[in-house]
């Protein structure tokens, strides 16, 4: 049981952070964003073929608010990669005991 109330407390950590702390983070570009940007080198970038999608550019597309946007696709971001994981542990665990 202490297994689980430490995943639960690691997730609902991570929650707050891509939810609440993520609406604190900068706008500005990072480091090699903003070299980059200075030394010309953005100017060639093309647009990737998925920036169309629902959570391009670390936000959620129809969310007008920046911060907000960022800070549901972190949670989503946190949520899929919880179910990932999740998924993987079962499948793991399913196939030792299964090979025993």
């Amino acid at each position: 049981m202490r297994t689980r109330n430490l995943l639960v407390g690691l997730l609902l950590v991570s929650l707050l952070f891509a939810g609440m702390v993520s609406y604190y983070a900068s706008s500005s570009p990072d480091g090699l964003e903003k070299v980059s940007e200075d030394n010309g080198i953005s100017a060639q970038a093309k647009e990737h073929d998925l920036s169309g999608s629902p959570l391009a550019d670390y936000g959620v597309s129809g969310v007008d608010d920046a911060r907000l946007s960022g800070g549901l696709a972190g949670v989503i971001g946190v949520g899929v990669t919880f179910l990932a994981a999740s998924a993987l542990v079962f499948v793991v665990r399913r196939s030792k005991s299964s090979g025993e």
